[in-house]
């Protein structure tokens, strides 16, 4: 990849990050993640082509044209939560995904809906879920793993800290948060 596309890359990532909170990768990986997808399966639940969702994540393209996209992966990302939570099943999950695939409204992605409890605080799981996008940005689990490792003999809270956010489920994250934060 020459400058100009490196830099025409950053400034897609950028965009992404002012329309959807977040660059489109770490939020479509954080959906196969979460709901146990393929890239493949993820773009066909949000009626994509796997081309097109390649280049979404790869910052090759910065926005989605279709609304009804939009409203797709805000909907996979509340089922996400809700997986993650556990308020719902795998086998519920799947049901629900064929459902959104469905789904032809739009509307405009909005991190913030979620995000917040009525008195406007960030909730626990989404400081947890921020926490481990940023640190999954940065690394891979594998690396993040190898680290903790490294860590573990002179540091082992540091290093349950990059395991458990870095390369955990995020239910055993929110559990660990809301350990250390009484």
């Amino acid at each position: 990849m020459d400058a100009a596309q490196q830099e025409a890359t950053a400034r897609a990532r950028e965009l992404q990050r002012n329309w959807y909170g977040e660059p489109l990768g770490a939020l479509f990986r954080r959906l196969i993640d979460d709901l146990g997808l393929n890239q493949a399966r993820l773009a066909g639940v949000l009626g994509l082509s796997a081309p097109m969702l390649s280049q979404l994540m790869s910052g090759q393209r910065a926005k989605i044209g279709n609304p009804a996209v939009v409203q797709r992966v805000q909907l996979l990302q509340d089922l996400a939560g809700q997986v993650a939570d556990g308020s719902v099943s795998a086998a519920e999950a799947t049901e629900r995904m064929d459902e959104i695939k469905k789904s032809q409204g739009g509307s405009v992605l909005n991190n913030t809906t979620q995000s917040t409890t009525s008195s406007g605080a960030p909730t626990v799981k989404r400081v947890v879920r921020e926490i481990q996008s940023l640190l999954r940005s940065v690394a891979a689990a594998g690396d993040i793993i190898e680290a903790a490792d490294t860590l573990a003999p002179t540091h082992p809270e540091l290093a349950e800290f990059l395991r458990v956010y870095g390369a955990g489920r995020t239910s055993d994250a929110v559990t660990h948060y809301q350990t250390h934060q009484n």
